[in-house]
């Protein structure tokens, strides 16, 4: 949560010539509400639920030869049915942000309903990391430009 993915995402898919997805954005499209709204609502097991339908669908849409860049919410992939898919499917890039910078702008964002409490916020980082681990490639946020992000994730060996 709040690493940059939709940022750097964006950017990396206009640099391969790719589309672009933020899953997020795709769940309130589809819902035609807030994420925030339907963790109020509907709860989060609810949430995760569309959240994999979702997911399915554009792995589908890239079996099918639309190349895309697909951003997740922060939760995505410590479900184990999205990362087996997704490592199955494509290249899972973790953008590992330091807890200060991503605390610093989670603290701003109020459309965050798992960032509302700063000490939950933190352990839930924290026990997400080990599922982040298990991405292909692991990209160290050490700058707050995405292309300075975009290019290390270009010039890693397994995308030579």
């Amino acid at each position: 949560m709040a690493s940059g993915k939709s940022t750097v995402g964006r950017h990396l898919a206009d640099r391969l010539g790719w589309s672009f997805f933020d899953i997020d954005d795709e769940i309130e499209r589809a819902e035609a509400t807030s994420i925030a709204a339907i963790f109020d609502t509907r709860g989060e097991a609810e949430f995760r639920r569309i959240e994999a339908l979702i997911i399915a669908q554009h792995v589908r849409w890239i079996e099918r030869g639309r190349p895309a860049v697909l951003a997740l919410g922060g939760g995505a992939f410590a479900e184990a049915a999205n990362r087996d898919l997704l490592l199955q499917n494509g290249i899972a890039i973790w953008l590992d942000c330091p807890l200060e910078a991503v605390k610093h702008r989670v603290s701003q964002a109020v459309h965050r309903p798992l960032a509302r409490d700063p000490e939950k916020f933190e352990t839930l980082y924290r026990a997400r990391r080990e599922y982040y681990a298990i991405a292909d490639l692991r990209i160290p946020i050490e700058s707050d430009d995405p292309a300075v992000t975009v290019e290390t994730i270009l010039s890693h060996p397994l995308l030579k």
